[in-house]
C-alpha cells in the first residue's frame, strides 16, 4: 500500500479550483497543510477567468458531461459546506437553453432526448433547441477570494514560486494543483499534456434572466445585476493568456446574437489557458518514482464540476489508503515516463 498521510503536513502548490477544494477537503478531515499560490501560475491561471459554469449536457454531439451523475451531487454538496462554513454565496442553480447551431443539432436533439439518452437533464427538444436542467455556476472569484483570505489568517496562505522537489524534503506530500504550470514541470514531462487557450468578454447588460444560461456555440451567463459574460473561445494549442482581437470580434458577434438585439458593451476581456489530457479524463494521484510528490491537474473546462470529487479521491487516499479512479490515475501514463524529475 502506498504511504499515508496522517498528522504530517501536506503542501497544496496552486490556488485554482483544483487547489483550493483541495485543500478545503483536507480542512474538513483535520489534515494539516499549508498552500503556495505559486506566482509563476496566476497569468495563466484558468481558474481566475473561468465562468464556473456546469452543464450537464454538452458539446456538439450534446452528450452528458463526464461521470456527470456522481461528480454533480458532490459538487453541490462541497459548494453548500463551504457557503455555509465560510458564509459567502458561490452556488447558484441555473438552467441552460441550448440554442440549435445547424439542422445536425437540432436531429442529434430530437433523437437523443427521444431515446431517453439525456435524462434527466433535457428530456423534450424543441423546434429550435432545448432546456438543460441542473445546471448550476460556481462563482470561482469570489471562492477563490474567499479562500485566500481565510487560510491568510489561518497562516496556511503563501504567493511564492516553488522548487517541487525540495519541497518534497520538507513536506510528507506536495500536491501539485498549478494547472498550466504543473503541466509545464519536468517533473510531469510522462504525462501527454494538451492545452487550449479560451478568451471571454464580460459585458454590461440589462433585463437578463438571473437562472438562464444561453449557449449556441458560445455561452452568455449572468454573473449579477446588468452584468454577463460571453465564452469562451478555443483555441488549441495556445499557452499564452494574451486577449486577442480576433476573439474579441468573433465573441461579440455571438454576444449579439444571444441577445437577440438587445444592446450592450463591452466592458472586459479575459483569457486563459485550459489543460487537458488526449482521453479527456482529469489526472490525479502519486508520482510514479517520487511517493511524496502527487498531482492534481487536467480539469479542463470542467473544474467547478470535477475539482470537489477528485479533491475527495485525494482524501480518501491520503486517510485510508483508497487507490485513485483508473480512470484518473497518473499511473496511466507511467509506462511513458522520461526518468527522474
Amino acid at each position: 500500500m502506498k504511504p499515508k498521510v496522517a498528522a504530517a503536513e501536506v503542501l497544496i502548490v496552486g490556488q485554482g479550483v483544483a487547489g483550493t477544494l483541495l485543500a478545503w477537503e483536507c480542512e474538513r478531515a483535520g489534515i494539516p497543510f499549508m498552500l503556495a499560490a505559486g506566482a509563476e501560475g496566476v497569468p495563466a491561471m484558468v481558474s481566475r477567468m473561468a465562468a464556473g459554469i456546469i452543464n450537464p449536457v454538452t458539446g456538439r454531439r450534446l452528450v452528458k458531461s463526464w461521470r456527470i451523475e456522481a461528480a454533480l451531487p458532490v459538487a453541490r454538496a462541497a459548494y453548500f459546506e463551504i457557503e455555509s462554513a465560510w458564509g459567502v454565496k458561490v452556488w447558484r442553480e441555473m438552467r441552460v437553453r441550448r440554442i440549435f447551431q445547424d439542422e445536425r443539432e437540432r436531429r442529434t436533439g430530437a433523437e437523443k432526448t427521444a431515446r431517453g439518452e439525456l435524462a434527466p437533464y433535457a428530456v423534450v427538444a424543441e423546434t429550435d433547441g432545448l432546456w438543460i436542467e441542473g445546471a448550476a455556476r460556481v462563482d470561482l472569484p469570489q471562492l477563490l477570494a474567499s479562500a485566500q483570505e481565510r487560510w491568510t489568517r489561518a497562516g496556511r496562505w503563501r504567493l511564492e514560486t516553488v522548487n517541487l522537489m525540495v519541497e518534497t524534503t520538507r513536506y510528507n506530500l506536495v500536491v501539485d494543483c498549478r494547472g498550466l504550470a504543473g503541466a509545464l514541470d519536468p517533473a510531469w514531462a510522462m504525462v501527454p499534456w494538451e492545452f487550449s487557450k479560451g478568451e471571454t468578454i464580460e459585458l454590461a447588460v440589462s433585463h437578463l434572466p438571473a437562472d438562464e444560461i444561453r449557449n449556441s456555440g458560445h455561452w452568455l451567463l449572468p454573473v449579477g445585476k446588468g452584468a454577463a459574460w460571453c465564452g469562451a473561445t478555443h483555441s488549441p494549442g495556445v499557452v499564452d493568456a494574451t486577449p486577442t482581437l480576433d476573439a474579441r470580434k468573433i465573441l461579440e458577434s455571438s454576444a449579439a446574437q444571444l441577445l437577440r438585439g438587445q444592446h450592450y458593451t463591452v466592458t472586459g476581456h479575459t483569457a486563459g489557458v485550459r489543460v487537458n489530457l488526449p482521453d479527456r479524463h482529469p489526472v490525479a494521484g502519486r508520482h510514479p518514482t517520487v511517493a511524496r510528490l502527487g498531482l492534481l491537474n487536467g480539469l479542463g473546462a470542467k473544474g467547478a464540476l470535477l475539482a470537489p470529487m477528485l479533491a475527495r479521491q485525494w482524501i480518501n487516499h491520503l486517510a485510508e489508503g483508497v487507490p485513485f479512479d483508473a480512470a484518473i490515475d497518473v499511473a496511466r501514463f507511467a509506462t511513458s515516463h522520461r526518468g527522474s524529475p
